[in-house]
């Protein structure tokens, strides 16, 4: 099994940055990706970006230069750095890492509040 912890999330005024940390323990030989996906109040969960193993990096269109998914040497835990951040941000992020069972574990979530 994999367990999986964020951190990072908080208060940032628009134009600001924040960056995210998730960490995953356990199995981690099981490993196969890891990402960032995020609710908004009153909104379907979506996918910000994921980074395969091989280090390959997608991205949401929309986010696409603002967002940048990065991952430590040690492959267990990936890093969110938002830049230029808007209201429309606002959410809470959750991680997952996904693993060779084609499970995906999730984190409890971080909020990211981005006032105007």
């Amino acid at each position: 099994q994999v367990q999986v912890a964020e951190s990072g999330g908080g208060f940032v005024q628009s134009g600001g940055s924040l960056r995210l940390s998730c960490a995953a323990s356990g199995t981690i030989s099981t490993i196969t990706a890891m990402g960032w996906y995020r609710q908004a109040p009153g909104k379907e969960r979506e996918l910000v970006a994921i980074i395969d193993d091989n280090g390959s990096a997608s991205y949401a269109d929309s986010l696409k230069g603002r967002f940048t998914i990065s991952k430590h040497n040690t492959k267990t835990t990936v890093y969110l750095q938002m830049n230029d951040l808007k209201p429309e941000d606002t959410a809470v992020y959750y991680c997952v890492v996904a693993t060779t069972d084609d499970r995906g574990t999730w984190g409890q979530g971080t909020q990211v509040t981005v006032s105007s």
